[in-house]
């Protein structure tokens, strides 16, 4: 019995200087739920080992820093180191990242306003025990992680989250930024208030800002909710534009060879009774032609290329080649979705590469350019490999990638450096270069880790 009335004594004793150590297990907690908050809201698709990584380090951080820096420092520090672990684990675009920052601190605010003054209100005590007491303490964060998580489960269940932010404008981008931004400015102001003030603050009023800071949330998701479908139907009319044109160009190439099978018939079979085997083959590498052309074009399919940015670039490079007389050869074989890098990222380096090999083609009289997507499940490793003709056969395959270098007249030769720059601060990402006396080639490759290895 004197044990468990020196448990009791001290659970409802204060004592400042414990109670930071006994809650040591809640900076994971909260690390975990502001994961799942942004990772949620922002539609960030990543492994569960990500996750766990980041909570790890996210605890120890808010753990170090209130240990061994003083207020407002510490509060400061711990955000700016925040900021760069999501940048680092996540590779999140700077608004993405801001958003990540922002968006659990939103939450955790909103929610500690709203449960913590009726709190202390109903067991009568003040901000200071509730604070210092290990027992109240204890409840409180019990029912404010309760409302956290019950939020992430309203905001997976009504789809509240934002899904195409990479497709927006830069306008629309800062826009949202600022927005949330005035709206984190305002919350901090009303805390500072309900701070210093809380023990004064009447039930009523306390319901009253929460209830003005939930309407502001709420619209501005709202409005950010109709962007982001505004955005998305703006980029399926797009891919339905391009794709439209690609099947006008499939029917008229079907449509050709249908009017013309009884010719391609009776030519073949010419070549067949006159046993003119060389004439057969040559005639039938320009058929092959007609075909692979035709086969291109079909693979330009919206439900194929699964991304829709990637597809409208490949589409428009496919067209912008087909017109300068360029041969397009295009082997699609992945699901873009499991790609990991970022599709802005992918999306500049994949253009740099292409416009590269059609620009270097067209000065060929042989004008061609080979584009393959392929999963190398051998090396964990997905593969996009570029080659074309080229005329330059004296080309330094490392000095190119050098800043200012380009074999091109007016040319700045920031192209290529600028790839390097993406691969060089990924450590999953590789670009291999080779020439042979006919192809000049860029493999671009994307390492993964297997599911096997997430599991274990």
């Amino acid at each position: 019995m004197e044990i468990l009335s020196n448990i009791w004594l001290f659970l409802n004793t204060e004592n400042p200087s414990i109670i930071s150590l006994i809650f040591m297990p809640f900076y994971l907690v909260e690390a975990f739920s502001s994961c799942l908050i942004f990772s949620t809201i922002l539609n960030i698709k990543c492994p569960l080992k990500k996750k766990i990584l980041y909570t790890l380090c996210a605890s120890v951080l808010g753990a170090l820093t209130n240990f061994c820096l003083q207020n407002p420092f510490n509060t400061i520090i711990n955000y700016l180191c925040i900021f760069l672990l999501i940048h680092y684990i996540f590779q999140l675009n700077l608004i993405e990242n801001l958003l990540a920052l922002i968006l659990p601190t939103i939450i955790y605010g909103l929610t500690g306003y709203l449960t913590l003054n009726p709190y202390i209100k109903i067991l009568n005590i003040p901000y200071n025990i509730c604070m210092n007491v290990p027992i109240y303490r204890f409840f409180y964060l019990l029912i404010m992680y309760s409302f956290v998580y019950l939020i992430i489960l309203l905001i997976k269940q009504f789809k509240l989250g934002i899904k195409s932010i990479e497709s927006f404008d830069k306008r629309t981008k800062y826009t949202i930024f600022g927005n949330f931004l005035l709206g984190l400015v305002i919350f901090i102001i009303q805390s500072v208030f309900l701070f210093y003030y809380i023990d004064n603050f009447s039930i009523v009023y306390t319901l009253f800002s929460f209830f003005s800071l939930l309407s502001y949330f709420a619209v501005s998701m709202y409005s950010l909710t109709r962007s982001t479908q505004l955005a998305v139907k703006t980029i399926e009319l797009q891919t339905s534009t391009e794709y439209n044109k690609s099947l006008s160009i499939l029917y008229d190439n079907v449509k050709c060879f249908k009017h013309d099978f009884d010719n391609i018939i009776s030519t073949i079979g010419g070549f067949v009774q006159t046993q003119d085997i060389s004439g057969l083959e040559d005639y039938y590498k320009s058929l092959q032609a007609d075909c692979q052309k035709t086969n291109n074009i079909a693979t330009l399919n919206p439900k194929l290329i699964n991304n829709p940015g990637i597809y409208s670039l490949l589409s428009s490079k496919y067209h912008k080649a087909d017109k300068l007389g360029i041969k397009i050869n295009l082997d699609f074989f992945v699901d873009l979705n499991e790609f990991e890098i970022n599709t802005y990222e992918f999306s500049r380096i994949l253009g740099i590469l292409l416009d590269n090999a059609i620009e270097a083609a067209n000065e060929c009289a042989e004008k061609i350019v080979n584009i393959k997507f392929r999963n190398d499940t051998k090396n964990y490793r997905h593969l996009v490999t570029i080659s074309n003709t080229y005329q330059n056969k004296d080309v330094d395959t490392e000095e190119i990638f050098e800043k200012g270098v380009s074999g091109k007249a007016e040319h700045t030769g920031l192209g290529l450096w600028e790839v390097h720059q993406y691969v060089n601060k990924h450590p999953n990402l590789n670009l291999y270069t080779s020439k042979t006396t006919e192809l000049f080639s860029q493999q671009f490759e994307i390492y993964y880790t297997p599911v096997s290895l997430l599991l274990n």
